[in-house]
């Protein structure tokens, strides 16, 4: 390709030659088009975690909270407090991705109670909260 600047004939005429430019062009394109694939992504790295808990880990495929009478709770059996109740369903439910939870209340118990403790369940991250029924826990 050349370049013509000047309208007269016979004056000078500076032409710019692009084709070797083009050729540098080329090689260097081809040259990064083999070397890319050949880069490192990255590596693989296992992240340490800690073998020390504060307390026992106890993963329950099914978690009950029990509402007892004179405001006792239970979670899968073990004794909870309304002050650390959305504490440890956070625990429980940390790093599941099915977040369900059931509630059973005993018969001598206001509904008032047993609402209170879905509301906290909600609160501390529980998507879906079912009620406990005996039909329920005998397996019907």
């Amino acid at each position: 390709m050349e370049m013509e600047v000047g309208g007269k004939k016979g004056g000078s005429m500076a032409s710019m030659n692009v084709v070797p430019l083009i050729d540098i062009l080329l090689v260097l394109l081809i040259i990064f088009m083999v070397i890319t694939p050949l880069t490192p992504k990255g590596l693989e790295a296992l992240v340490p975690q800690s073998s020390r808990d504060t307390e026992p880990r106890r993963d329950y495929k099914v978690v009950v909270v029990q509402v007892l009478e004179n405001n006792h709770l239970k979670i899968n059996g073990d004794t909870a407090t309304w002050d650390n109740l959305g504490l440890q369903l956070n625990n429980i439910f940390r790093l599941r991705a099915e977040k369900v939870a059931f509630v059973k209340g005993d018969d001598s118990v206001v509904f008032a109670v047993v609402a209170r403790a879905i509301y906290v369940m909600r609160s501390s991250g529980v998507d879906k909260v079912a009620l406990m029924t005996a039909r329920l826990e005998a397996g019907q």
